[in-house]
């Protein structure tokens, strides 16, 4: 499972923002969706139904063997967690000049050597979650905080292009973490004009394609996200839209009806945010069409590219 404070959570179900999102996807959601369809089976009924890890295991960050083409990552370090987040300094020349963009890549690589750390409970205004998860990974191994970090770098990298000022909450320079509250901080810290959390999903065989996570509006202890729920959505929409051009997939057939859009309010890393913050769910690592995507090196470089090319659309708005 991929969302940052429970790995093994009911999945929830959210019927109500199909009205919404949908006039904004159907036109660049067709022609993916159309791909889609000549290369999976037929879409799923029953309700999703969330898997645990894989029993088999590789080290951290080092693909299995469906991921050969990923680069070999170095361990993390033993910096200390409170560590500031890596940034690639001011941005340069181009069109995205004078915009910060926070990136959070889901998860870390040593998560899962600190379970005592990253089990800590914090808040996140409507109640308290844990600081954060291992992720899941694919059934040969392939982690999805491996995946979630090589898609961060191809994003800066497109993003720089651009002139953006890029900066991370992690890029292998902490142990574990950060939590999920502190990813928050980050980006409000930052004033990003934008903020993108990166993940994959880790859902039955058969549920397939991304989405958008959404933040709810919120109002409870340090949460309100008042200010975020209107640029948020316009944020998230832009990306979906973007993302089934630049990679031919369909939004999920297991979460938001279609939409590619999921508006939560169990999640730190936006309920605690105070400046527009989305994720992406880029596909479910436990379904074998999808493992094949997620593990190619040039389709991550499409979901990069699509991701950059939706906050691009928002920022250039």
């Amino acid at each position: 499972m991929s969302y940052d404070e429970n790995p093994h959570p009911a999945r929830q179900r959210r019927r109500g923002n199909l009205t919404i999102a949908i006039a904004a996807l159907v036109p660049t959601a067709l022609a993916g969706w159309l791909v889609w369809q000549a290369m999976s089976g037929p879409e799923e009924n029953e309700p999703p139904k969330v898997l645990p890890l894989p029993s088999k295991q590789t080290t951290a960050g080092k693909p299995g063997p469906a991921a050969s083409e990923s680069p070999t990552l170095a361990p993390p370090t033993t910096a200390s967690p409170s560590k500031s987040p890596s940034s690639s300094g001011k941005g340069g020349e181009g069109p995205l000049a004078g915009k910060v963009v926070v990136v959070d890549p889901g998860h870390n690589p040593g998560n899962f050597r600190h379970t005592a750390e990253i089990n800590k409970l914090v808040n996140i205004g409507t109640n308290s979650k844990e600081c954060d998860t291992t992720g899941t990974a694919t059934n040969d191994g392939y982690t999805e905080a491996a995946f979630t970090r090589d898609v961060s770098q191809r994003l800066r990298t497109l993003l720089e292009k651009q002139g953006a000022t890029v900066k991370f909450t992690h890029d292998n320079d902490r142990a574990f973490g950060p939590c999920v509250d502190e990813r928050a901080r980050i980006g409000n810290k930052a004033a990003a004009d934008a903020v993108i959390s990166i993940h994959a999903d880790g859902a039955a065989d058969g549920d397939r394609g991304f989405h958008v996570i959404l933040p709810a509006l919120v109002k409870a202890g340090d949460a309100d996200t008042t200010a975020i729920v209107g640029p948020s959505r316009d944020l998230g929409e832009r990306i979906a839209g973007k993302f089934v051009r630049a990679t031919g997939s369909a939004p999920s057939n297991y979460v938001g009806d279609g939409t590619g859009l999921d508006v939560r309010k169990d999640l730190g890393g936006l309920n605690l945010s105070t400046v527009p913050k989305v994720f992406i769910e880029c596909g479910n690592m436990r379904d074998p069409k999808d493992e094949a995507l997620l593990t190619s090196s040039s389709w991550r470089q499409k979901a990069a590219q699509g991701i950059a090319d939706g906050i691009s659309s928002y920022l250039l708005k």
